[in-house]
C-alpha cells in the first residue's frame, strides 16, 4: 500500500505572507531532496504567485476564485493530477487571501484524494502589523484564525515588541489552543508544521467530513489594473498608495528597473525580481478591495 502524504494548508488574510513562507517550505525541502507538490490559489484571474513561487512542473496555480469554494472541484482534480504525475512526500497548498481553511481542508476527504491523503494541518499567517491596526474586526480574519491548528504571527519586525504579548492574546480570543510561532519574512522550522495532536482532534474532524457551507466572498472586489512603465519607484508608490487597497501584488519596470509590486494597505513595496517572470505579466498588477455598498 502506497504511503499516505501529508498536506499543509497555508492560509491567512491578505498580505500575511503566505507566498513568503511557501517559498521558505520549498527551498527547505529541494535542500533536503523531498518531493513537494505545491497548488498556490489566487482570487484573481492574473496568476501572479505562480512565477514567484517557480513554475515549474510541481507548482500549480488556480486563479480566479477561492478552493473553499468556487474552484473545489478543480482543486480535487489538481491534487489527484499532481499525485498521479509528481509522487509527492509532501503537498502545500496555498489559499487565497481570503478562503476559510477548514472550508478547503474539507474537500481534502473527498474521493479520490481521501485515498492517499495523510495528515492535513492548517498554518495560518497572521501579519502582525495588520493585526495591530484592527484586522480583527474582520468576519474572514476570524474565521480563518479559528481554524488554525497552527498560528504563525508574521513580520513581528512591523510592530514594538512589547505589543507582542497583546497581539498573541488578540489571537486567543479567536483560537484558544493553537501554538503560536513568531516569525519574520515567514521563516519558521519546517519540521514544526506539523504541531503534535495528543487528543487525535485532527482525525475526529476528518471522520466526520461534514460537508463545507455555501458561501461567496463578495464583500472583496479583485481587479486587474495596467502599471505604467518609467515611473520612479517613489512616485509609482504614492499612485498605487492612493488606491486604497488591500493588498496589490504584480510587476512593472521601473526607472530603477524591473520590480515586484507587493502593496499591503498602505505601505508599498518595490522589490528587485528573483527570477523574471513571464513577459504578460509585467506592468500589470492585480488589486484587491473591500467593496463598498
Amino acid at each position: 500500500m502506497s504511503p499516505r502524504v501529508p498536506v499543509v494548508l497555508v492560509s491567512g488574510f491578505l498580505g500575511s505572507g503566505k507566498t513568503t513562507l511557501v517559498r521558505h517550505l520549498l527551498a527547505d525541502a529541494r535542500r533536503r531532496g523531498v518531493r513537494v507538490a505545491v497548488i498556490s490559489n489566487e482570487l484573481g484571474e492574473l496568476g501572479i504567485d505562480r512565477s514567484l513561487l517557480a513554475s515549474e512542473p510541481d507548482v500549480v496555480e488556480l486563479a480566479g476564485g477561492c478552493v473553499c469554494c468556487r474552484l473545489s472541484d478543480r482543486f480535487v482534480e489538481t491534487l489527484e493530477l499532481l499525485h498521479e504525475r509528481v509522487h509527492p512526500e509532501r503537498v502545500i497548498v496555498e489559499t487565497s487571501g481570503v478562503a476559510l481553511p477548514y472550508e478547503t481542508q474539507l474537500h481534502l476527504w473527498r474521493e479520490p484524494v481521501s485515498n492517499w491523503v495523510g495528515d492535513d494541518v492548517a498554518v495560518v499567517v497572521v501579519n502582525a502589523e495588520w493585526l495591530e491596526a484592527g484586522v480583527a474586526d474582520d468576519d474572514v480574519f476570524a474565521q480563518q484564525v479559528s481554524s488554525a491548528d497552527l498560528l504563525v504571527l508574521n513580520q513581528i519586525d512591523r510592530v514594538d515588541p512589547s505589543q507582542l504579548p497583546r497581539l498573541e492574546a488578540r489571537l486567543r480570543e479567536f483560537e484558544p489552543e493553537a501554538p503560536i510561532l513568531r516569525a519574520v519574512h515567514g521563516r519558521i522550522e519546517p519540521d514544526l508544521l506539523f504541531p503534535p495532536d495528543p487528543r487525535g482532534l485532527r482525525a475526529a474532524r476528518r471522520a466526520q467530513a461534514a460537508e463545507p457551507a455555501p458561501h461567496t466572498h463578495e464583500a472583496f472586489l479583485t481587479q486587474e489594473i495596467a502599471l505604467e512603465p518609467g515611473l520612479a519607484c517613489e512616485a509609482l508608490r504614492s499612485r498605487l498608495r492612493g488606491l486604497g487597497a488591500l493588498r496589490i501584488k504584480g510587476y512593472v519596470e521601473t526607472r530603477e528597473g524591473l520590480r515586484v509590486v507587493q502593496g499591503v494597505g498602505p505601505r508599498i513595496e518595490l522589490v528587485p525580481a528573483d527570477v523574471p517572470p513571464p513577459r504578460e505579466l509585467v506592468n500589470r498588477a492585480v488589486v484587491i478591495r473591500r467593496k463598498v455598498d
